[in-house]
């Protein structure tokens, strides 16, 4: 298994919110990403990002690994939820609250 394989399942495993997103939340590189960060941010729970354009490597790899083509990548207690789309979609139905909360409670 490669090392770029390894480094994106331990970052899914050590991050209970993890967005793989283009650019930072303070700084989103498409308007895909700073829909996901919005929606994400508006929830008010912490979560981790990798900016997949500082990571050629995860971005080569991890649409493979997850089956999922697109950026940004919501990853919730190792579960990919999905992107943009599903992301404001959950959020505008009250569902993406409610699933962040529960996944940073011990």
């Amino acid at each position: 298994m490669s090392d770029t394989l390894e480094n994106i399942k331990q970052q899914i495993a050590e991050n209970d919110i993890l967005l793989y997103m283009k650019g930072n939340p303070n700084q989103p590189m498409c308007g895909f990403s700073a829909r996901a960060v919005q929606a994400l941010m508006s929830c008010g729970e912490r979560f981790a990002y990798v900016d997949i354009l500082e990571h050629q490597d995860i971005r080569a790899e991890l649409p493979k690994f997850a089956n999922w083509p697109t950026f940004p990548q919501l990853w919730v207690k190792g579960e990919l939820v999905g992107g943009c789309d599903i992301i404001t979609d959950m959020f505008e139905k009250g569902e993406l609250q409610p699933l962040v909360s529960e996944a940073t409670k011990a």
